[in-house]
């Protein structure tokens, strides 16, 4: 019984590390988080990469989160990115401060 008490513990913990750490970025196949730095999105066209525009990853047309905002489609490499650009989407759309 104690055996499975641990186990049900670590996968918890597991579970909780993959969703909201720095494995909810390996989930979607992406390791580097922010090595793109400083780049603004473009916007995307169906079935092309666009830039994260939180943390400036490049994400593939076929992973990831999409936001339309003001006619503007933006990729999101992790829930994680999309959830900051819902909070303040103007401090990250075009000209705005990061």
């Amino acid at each position: 019984m104690e055996g499975l008490l641990s186990l049900l513990l670590f996968a918890g913990l597991f579970y909780v590390m993959m969703r909201f750490g720095c494995g909810a970025h390996m989930v979607h196949g992406h390791g580097g988080h922010g090595e793109h730095g400083g780049e603004t999105p473009e916007p995307t066209a169906e079935g092309a990469s666009a830039l994260d525009p939180v943390c400036g990853m490049t994400v593939a047309a076929d992973q990831g989160y999409t936001r339309v905002f003001e006619g503007r489609r933006y990729r999101f490499c992790s829930r994680i990115c999309l959830d900051k650009f819902e909070a303040s989407p103007q401090s990250y759309v075009a000209g705005g401060v990061r």
